[in-house]
C-alpha cells in the first residue's frame, strides 16, 4: 500500500478532529459535585493500574480547557470528540441533576463553537457512576434504563448546539475487558456478568438513541465500535474456526444486533449464557443509526485454545511485523478493510474514524521540542489507508486522531503516550509534537484543495 495520502478522496466538508475521554483528561474528580465512577474505584485499588496511577488530576482539563481549545485551533482541527462524565452530571447515576456539572459542559461547548470547532459528544466512555455499580452495574437492566434517562438530560441541555452524538464508546471494552478479563473497571472475571453487560450496553444504546432524538430532533446519532481484522495463525481448520470465533467476539457480536441481525447464534453457543431478553428489545437495539464510528488500532492473529476462556483462542505474535509502544501490531491495511466491510456488509451510510493513533516513548529535546517520527509515520500510513477506502466507496466523513493530549491511559497509567500534544504531568505544560504539526499540515493541504476546487 502506498503511503501517499490521496486527500482528494475526502469530501470537502470532511471533519478533521481529535478525540479524548473525560476520565482520561479532566481531573477534578471531587470538584463541583462530581461523584466517583467505577474508574475512580478501580484506579485507587492497589495493583490495578500501572504505577498505581489514577485520574485524580490527569491533564487538569477541567481547569485548562480554554488552553486546550487554543491547541485545537493551532492544529487547525474543525471537530473535537469529547465524552461527558456521567458522574459529573448525575452523581448518583440517576435522580437529581448536578447543575455545576452541566454548566461545565455548557461552557466547553460554547467555547468550541466560538473557536469554529464542531463538538462531537460521546455519552459513555466507561465512567459508570459507582452508585450504579453498587446496584449491579451493566449486568442489570436498570442500568440501561438509567443510561437513557441520563442521555435525555444531556441532550435536552446541549442539543440546541450539538448535533453530533454517540451513545457508547467501545462497548466491547466495557463488557469483555471490564467483566470477563478483569483488566478494566469494574475488574470482574465472570462470563455470565460479561454477556449480560454486553446485552444491556446495547439495549442502553438503543434506548439512548430514542432519548436523544426526542430531546434534540436535529441530532445525528451513532455508535462507536472498536473493531479488528482477524487472521488465523495457520490454515489448519481449528485455527480458521478460532479466527471465526474471535471475529464474532470482537466484531459481529456488536455489529449484528444494531444492524437488525440479532445476536450471532454461533457466539450464543460459544458463550453458553442465556441472554436477558425481553419483548421488543431487539427492535430497540436496532434503532437506525445516522452514522457508525470505527476505532481502529491493530489486527488480531489467533490460534485455537480450547482451555482458554470464551472465545477459546490465544493471540499469536507475528514475527517481523512492526509494533507500537503498546506492543500492538501496526497494520494500516486493517483500517481500510474494516471501513469497506462496514460499507459492503453492513450498509453503513456514513462512517467516521472516531479513534486511531499510536503510543511511542517520547523524548523532549533540550530545546523543548518533541519529535516522534514513528507516530508521524503511523498517522500518515493510516490516513493513506482511509483515503484508499474512501476512493473505493466507503462513506467516510471524518477522522478523529487519538488523542489530542497525552493522558491517563486506563490500566497503563501515564506511561503510554498517544497525544498529538505532549503533557508534562508535573507542570501541566503542553507541547505540540512533530506529529501534531504534521497533522496540521495535512489538514491545511486538504483545505487548500477544497478552496482551489471551488
Amino acid at each position: 500500500m502506498s503511503d501517499r495520502i490521496d486527500l482528494a478522496a475526502f469530501p470537502h466538508d470532511f471533519l478533521w478532529g481529535t478525540a479524548t475521554a473525560a476520565y482520561q483528561i479532566e481531573g477534578a474528580v471531587a470538584e463541583d459535585g462530581r461523584a466517583p465512577s467505577i474508574w475512580d474505584t478501580f484506579s485507587h485499588t492497589p495493583g490495578k493500574v500501572a504505577g498505581n496511577d489514577n485520574g485524580d488530576v490527569a491533564c487538569d482539563h477541567y481547569h485548562r480547557w480554554r488552553e486546550d481549545i487554543s491547541l485545537m485551533r493551532e492544529l487547525g482541527t474543525n471537530a473535537y470528540r469529547l465524552s461527558i462524565a456521567w458522574p459529573r452530571v448525575l452523581p448518583a447515576g440517576d435522580g437529581p441533576v448536578n447543575p455545576k456539572g452541566l454548566a461545565f459542559y455548557d461552557e466547553l461547548i460554547d467555547g468550541l463553537l466560538e473557536a469554529g470547532i464542531t463538538p462531537s459528544i460521546t455519552l459513555y466512555h466507561w465512567d459508570l457512576p459507582q452508585a450504579l455499580q453498587d446496584r449491579g452495574g451493566w449486568p442489570e437492566r436498570d442500568t440501561a434504563l438509567a443510561f437513557a434517562d441520563y442521555a435525555a438530560v444531556v441532550a435536552e441541555r446541549l442539543g440546541d448546539r450539538v448535533t453530533h452524538w454517540a451513545t457508547l464508546n467501545e462497548p466491547l471494552c466495557s463488557a469483555w475487558i471490564g467483566h470477563l478479563e478483569g483488566r478494566m473497571a469494574p475488574g470482574l472475571t465472570d462470563l455470565t456478568a460479561a454477556v449480560r453487560a454486553s446485552y444491556h450496553l446495547l439495549l442502553g444504546h438503543g434506548l439512548a438513541v430514542g432519548a436523544i432524538r426526542a430531546a434534540a430532533p436535529s441530532a445525528q446519532v451513532g455508535l462507536v465500535t472498536n473493531l479488528s481484522t482477524v487472521h488465523p495463525a495457520t490454515d489448519r481448520d481449528e485455527d480458521v474456526q478460532a479466527a471465526r470465533r474471535m471475529d464474532g467476539h470482537v466484531n459481529r457480536w456488536w455489529l449484528d444486533p444494531v444492524h437488525g441481525r440479532g445476536f450471532p447464534s454461533d457466539m450464543r453457543e460459544v458463550y453458553g449464557v442465556e441472554l436477558p431478553e425481553q419483548q421488543d428489545d431487539l427492535a430497540t437495539i436496532e434503532a437506525p443509526l445516522d452514522w457508525l464510528g470505527l476505532n481502529y488500532y491493530m489486527p488480531a492473529t489467533v490460534a485455537n485454545a480450547p482451555s482458554a476462556p470464551a472465545p477459546h483462542v490465544r493471540s499469536v505474535r507475528r514475527l517481523g511485523v512492526p509494533r507500537t509502544g503498546m506492543d500492538w501490531e501496526v497494520d494500516p491495511t486493517g483500517i481500510e478493510t474494516l471501513l469497506l466491510r462496514l460499507t459492503d456488509e453492513y450498509g453503513a451510510r456514513r462512517l467516521y474514524v472516531t479513534e486511531n493513533g499510536s503510543a511511542y516513548p517520547d523524548v523532549v529535546r533540550s530545546d523543548g521540542r518533541v519529535d516522534d517520527p514513528e507516530r508521524r509515520h503511523y498517522l500518515e500510513r493510516h490516513l493513506a489507508a482511509c483515503a484508499s477506502a474512501a476512493r473505493k466507496g466507503a462513506p467516510l466523513a471524518g477522522y478523529f486522531a487519538w488523542s489530542l493530549l497525552d493522558n491517563f491511559e486506563w490500566a497503563y497509567g501515564y506511561d503510554k503516550r498517544f497525544g498529538l500534544v505532549h503533557v508534562d504531568y508535573r507542570t501541566q505544560v503542553r507541547t505540540i509534537k512533530g506529529t501534531g504539526y504534521r497533522y496540521a499540515d495535512i489538514i491545511r493541504e486538504h483545505r487548500g484543495r477544497v478552496r482551489h476546487a471551488a
